[in-house]
């Protein structure tokens, strides 16, 4: 009888485990096959070379750099075809702007992509997060070729870096707000933060946790879908989309936002008001030694897997 008894503790312990390992890491998503177009990863080099390097620094403080990394993402908006226009953000004063394109229908509940350009203090800011928008950039120009079937805004965000990080002055903030004042239907946010550094070597995958070694792989070989317990089923389309466009692996973690690095990047804002969100990212420092140093320099970038992180985004974003 007591045999019995522990054998049935230790299945039911063992399923609740399995259970819970399928919420976090969603390990038996099916890939969604597709073919998307093609990605420059020249292309993606070029831009963010010249965020880094041309236009370094970008942090609150240079404002003249700030407003030129505008001018240059809003040219680049506009040469896709794209609807674009630019969202004041001021704070103290100080006039900042997010730079926002608009793709697929007007009306209807809307996709939300986007990633901020400002950097943290004087760093050149290649990975972060010269990266994530240059993958914006290049998505404008994919959605600008073939239009989306659903309502799509690319938003190119202000001051997400210290001093203003976790405050209502960060551009996305800003965003959030203004989506829900004007009773938009935000159907997903993601959020391009860190999508360039890749490594294949054993170790070079770091965890918040040691328990998290257990559940993913110790290469730094994957991209990785950050969201909320909640947000279960969305993240679910975003993997499988993700995932069936190339073969880059995807990984995917749905937590409370009290662990460690879930909520730092502009998602965290759309949570706030209540809109799901998912952040995309090569895990940042979890993976690059070179977050927040002046050595996050734009020749340490792997461009070709960054290429395939916007194709899988674009496989989401032209999903009905």
């Amino acid at each position: 009888m007591i045999r019995k008894l522990f054998l049935a503790v230790v299945l039911v312990a063992l399923t609740v485990a399995a259970i819970g390992v399928g919420i976090v890491v969603q390990p038996l998503v099916i890939p969604m096959v597709s073919t998307p177009p093609a990605v420059s990863a020249s292309q993606l080099e070029q831009h963010v070379r010249h965020f880094s390097e041309d236009l370094h620094p970008r942090n609150h403080e240079h404002i003249e750099n700030l407003e030129r990394a505008a001018d240059y993402i809003q040219k680049s908006l506009e040469a896709s075809g794209a609807a674009v226009s630019n969202q004041e953000v001021r704070v103290e004063g100080t006039r900042y702007r997010n730079v926002i394109a608009r793709f697929g229908p007007a009306s209807g509940p809307v996709l939300v992509i986007g990633a901020h350009y400002d950097t943290h203090g004087d760093t050149p800011g290649a990975d972060d997060n010269a990266s994530g928008v240059a993958g914006l950039l290049e998505l404008a120009r994919l959605l600008g070729r073939s239009p989306p079937p659903r309502a799509i805004e690319l938003v190119a965000y202000t001051l997400e870096e210290p001093p203003h990080f976790r405050t209502e002055h960060m551009g996305s903030a800003w965003h959030a707000r203004s989506m829900k004042e004007a009773n938009r239907d935000v159907e997903l946010m993601l959020s391009l933060e860190m999508i360039g550094y890749f490594s294949d070597q054993p170790g070079s995958q770091r965890f918040p946790y040691s328990v998290f070694s257990w559940l993913y792989p110790n290469q730094g070989n994957f991209i990785a879908l950050v969201g909320k317990l909640d947000h279960f089923a969305l993240m679910r389309k975003v993997k499988a989309a993700m995932a069936g466009a190339t073969s880059l692996p995807v990984r995917s973690i749905n937590a409370p936002p009290t662990l460690q690095g879930i909520d730092f990047s502009d998602h965290l804002n759309y949570w706030k008001e209540g809109m799901p969100a998912i952040m995309v990212t090569d895990t940042a420092f979890l993976r690059n030694s070179n977050y927040h140093r002046v050595e996050d320099t734009f020749e340490k970038l792997d461009y070709e897997r960054m290429a395939k992180v916007v194709q899988g985004v674009h496989a989401f974003a032209q999903l009905r």
